[in-house]
């Protein structure tokens, strides 16, 4: 005998299913029916709950993206070197997909499935790294380099495509290909090949020192 759930329960339970049904197969892979079997329900008390499968698909969205993991702790331990913070921050960032790898399963199927909910709750993951490393690089970047702006998204870029490559290797293959690496190992590595690739060395971490434009070439361009 089934136990009877209240309303809210229920709701819970449904998004539950539905976030790991649409992490595996993305949200047109995913059917009604194929929810509502995986709760126990009807599709018709599904219905009750979220009126279409966008509905659904949305609330799920919703409900990870205001899961924002907190960078405070890793700001206040790090004496405000930039390094340091973003080490911190990263290592955040990957223990929460660690934690709930579908996370990063429905960031990827989002972005496949082209759904209009996708672009709030991408941004959303992503915001404090790159408004991070924009302000950071706009602190140190010499206001008279060719393409400064450029540089700058570039870079937020390039991080955000390391670390991302780094969880797919690690949680989206059949095998764990960083199985012997640390979370915190993982981090710093992370961060130490990006300030190598901009050009940022130790003695500019913890001061405001331009980097000159010989340092910048190292910066891909996006033209």
């Amino acid at each position: 005998m089934n136990t009877r759930l209240s309303g809210p329960e229920r709701r819970q339970s449904i998004l539950k299913e539905a976030q790991r049904l649409f992490a595996d197969k993305g949200f047109h892979g995913v059917s009604i029916d194929e929810i509502a079997r995986a709760v126990n329900v009807s599709p018709a008390i599904l219905y009750r709950h979220f009126k279409s499968k966008q509905d659904l698909y949305d609330a799920v969205l919703q409900e990870l993206s205001s899961q924002r993991e907190s960078y405070v702790e890793a700001v206040v331990n790090s004496d405000a070197n930039f390094e340091e913070v973003l080490i911190g921050m990263t290592e955040v960032f990957i223990r929460s997909i660690d934690e709930n790898p579908n996370l990063l399963r429905i960031e990827m199927q989002s972005l496949l499935d082209g759904n209009p909910a996708t672009s709030e709750f991408f941004e959303n993951r992503w915001k404090s790294f790159a408004d991070y490393i924009n302000y950071s690089m706009n602190e140190r970047l010499a206001y008279d380099i060719a393409d400064r702006e450029i540089k700058i998204l570039s870079a937020s870029l390039m991080f955000q495509g390391m670390v991302r490559e780094a969880l797919l290797q690690k949680y989206l293959q059949p095998q764990d290909r960083l199985i012997d690496v640390s979370l915190s190992e993982l981090s710093r590595e992370l961060v130490t090949l990006f300030l190598r690739a901009i050009g940022i060395h130790e003695t500019q971490l913890t001061q405001k020192d331009s980097i000159d434009s010989e340092q910048t070439k190292t910066i891909p361009s996006a033209s």
